[in-house]
C-alpha cells in the first residue's frame, strides 16, 4: 500500500501541473489576442449645405461664385409723422401729371445751380428705388437699384456742375385702382439753348395712390442707343 501511494501521489501531482500549465498558457493566449470590436452601426451622413454663392453643378469660376457685398444701409424717405418728414408741395402730389412734372423739375437746372432735394425726396414713398439700366463693358446689360438718397449722392454733383435738364416728351400711362405705370419718353440737356439733346430714353414709373396724395414706388431706365432707338410709337403722345 506504501508503495501503490508512493506511485500515485507524484502522478496525480503531474496531472495537476499539467492542467495548470494549459489552463495558464490558454488564459495567457487570450489576453494577447486583441478583442474584435463589436461593428458600429451605420449612420447615413447628414448633408452639407453648399458655401454661401456655390450651387452643386455650377460650373462657374469661384470669383463668379462669389456672395455679394450687401451695401450699408442708406437713409430713406421718412413716412408722415417720422422725425425729419419733408412734406410735399401740395400740388406736386395731387395727380399723376404733377407728380411726374414734379419728379422732372427737381432734378432740372442750370450750371451751378443747387437742386431743391427735399422737394424731391417729398415725392418718393419709404423704400422706393431709383434703378439705371449700364451697358456692361464687354458686353451685356445690368442693373443698380439706388434709394433716393444713393441717387442724389451720385449724381447731384454732376448735374449741379455740368448743368442738367430733363423733360418728358410723351408719357404713356396705364392705371389700375391705386397703382400707376408710366411709360415716360424723356430727353436731357445741358442747358435750355441747347439744339438737341446729348441723352433720351424712357423712364418706366411706378405710382401708388394712399388715398390721399400720389406717390413715387420705382423709377427704371434706360437711355437710348444706336442698338436700342426709341420707337415711334413711344415718341407719339398716347391718344
Amino acid at each position: 500500500m506504501t508503495r501503490l501511494q508512493a506511485r500515485f501521489v507524484p502522478f496525480v501531482m503531474s496531472v495537476c501541473l499539467l492542467s495548470f500549465a494549459c489552463h495558464a498558457a490558454a488564459a495567457s493566449a487570450r489576453a494577447q489576442t486583441p478583442a474584435t470590436p463589436s461593428p458600429k452601426p451605420q449612420q447615413t451622413p447628414t448633408p452639407q449645405p453648399d458655401p454661401p454663392g456655390v450651387v452643386t453643378g455650377d460650373t462657374r469660376s469661384a470669383d463668379e461664385t462669389k456672395p455679394a457685398t450687401r451695401p450699408a444701409p442708406t437713409a430713406q424717405p421718412k413716412a408722415v409723422g417720422d422725425p425729419g418728414y419733408v412734406p410735399p408741395i401740395r400740388q406736386d402730389v395731387e395727380s399723376i401729371e404733377t407728380i411726374l412734372n414734379a419728379v422732372y423739375a427737381s432734378i432740372s437746372g442750370a450750371k451751378g445751380q443747387a437742386r431743391d432735394w427735399d422737394r424731391f425726396r417729398s415725392l418718393f414713398v419709404p423704400g422706393a428705388r431709383l434703378i439705371p439700366t449700364i451697358k456692361r463693358p464687354m458686353g451685356g446689360f445690368t442693373t443698380r437699384a439706388l434709394t433716393p438718397e444713393e441717387f442724389i449722392t451720385s449724381s447731384g454733383k454732376f448735374m449741379e456742375e455740368q448743368g442738367f435738364f430733363e423733360k418728358a416728351i410723351a408719357n404713356h400711362v396705364e392705371t389700375f385702382g391705386n397703382i400707376a405705370h408710366v411709360f415716360s419718353v424723356y430727353e436731357g440737356r445741358h442747358a435750355t439753348s441747347d439744339p438737341k439733346p446729348f441723352v433720351r430714353g424712357i423712364n418706366s414709373i411706378q405710382l401708388m395712390n394712399d388715398g390721399k396724395r400720389w406717390w413715387v414706388v420705382t423709377i427704371f431706365w434706360q437711355a437710348e442707343d444706336a442698338a436700342n432707338p426709341l420707337p415711334q410709337k413711344y415718341l407719339d403722345e398716347k391718344k
